[in-house]
Parts: structure tokens; C-alpha cells; sequence
């Protein structure tokens, strides 16, 4: 029972940090200028970019070394949760698509990723410290499959 408790509170963690990137949290005053500028951020790492295959936005998840990982991306937001951590930062291209991003506890693990693959469903990151995340790409309004069902105990 307290297994499902805390997988529960994990996954509205997730759901809660992925509203806040996908809803614009930190706009300007809630104008449209915001809105031009999201729509021509750099989403695609390679693919069509009239398909979904090489967009990076939305919400994905993963597990990696048998811990949570969770990317929500909109324009050029990003939120992280991983191992503990929640970081925030900016998606950018650089030749190839990166994340640069900040962990609010200073945490450097996951800080500067570049997208190393991505088909639409699955997409690959690999961390500047040496972390790969698997990510799969979650259904809207859907938590994603594959997480991780109950927490270890102490």
C-alpha cells in the first residue's frame, strides 16, 4: 500500500512540473508575445520536420540505472526531474539540439545534454557527466508507461 502512495505522489510530481513548462509558467504578463517565439523554437534533431519524428516537445519519461527520469519540453522550456533533482532551462541548437539546464539544488549531474537520437517515440540524451537517459515520449493527458511501481524502502 504505501508503494502505490509514493509512486502516486511521484508521478503528480511529474504531472505538476510538466503543467508548469507546458502552461508557460514565468510568461510576461500573459500577452501572445510569447507565443511566436515558442513556435519557432529548435525542436527537431534530424527527422522530417514536417513530422513528429526529431520533435523533442511534450512530456517524456524513463528509467535509468533503476531511477525515475522525467523530460517535459514546450518551445525552447525544458523541467527535468531525475534522481532526486528538479533542473529548468532552455532547449537550444548548437549544431545538434541541447539541453542547458539548472538544478534548483546546484546539482550538476544532468546540466548540459545533447539529443543523441530521437524517432518520435524514443529519445535519447546524453549528459555532459557521463548520464545516457532512454526517454520515451508519453501520450497527451497520459502518464507515461514503463515508470518505475513502488520506491525502496528504508
Amino acid at each position: 500500500m504505501h508503494k502505490r502512495v509514493r509512486t502516486s505522489v511521484a508521478a503528480a510530481g511529474l504531472v505538476a512540473a510538466a503543467a508548469l513548462v507546458l502552461s508557460g509558467c514565468g510568461s510576461d504578463g500573459g500577452d501572445d508575445a510569447g507565443k511566436e517565439k515558442a513556435s519557432t523554437a529548435p525542436t527537431n534533431a534530424g527527422g522530417d520536420p514536417g513530422g513528429d519524428s526529431g520533435n523533442i516537445e511534450g512530456a517524456w519519461a524513463g528509467v535509468t540505472e533503476g531511477k525515475a527520469v522525467s523530460l517535459a519540453v514546450t518551445g525552447t522550456k525544458a523541467v527535468l526531474l531525475a534522481d532526486g533533482h528538479a533542473c529548468t532551462g532552455e532547449v537550444s541548437d548548437m549544431g545538434k539540439q541541447m539541453l542547458s539546464l539548472k538544478c534548483a539544488d546546484g546539482n550538476t549531474d544532468r546540466t548540459m545534454g545533447s539529443i543523441e537520437s530521437n524517432d518520435g517515440k524514443t529519445l535519447v540524451v546524453s549528459w555532459d557527466k557521463g548520464a545516457k537517459d532512454t526517454l520515451t515520449k508519453s501520450a497527451a493527458g497520459k502518464l507515461p508507461t514503463g515508470l518505475p511501481t513502488g520506491f525502496p524502502t528504508p
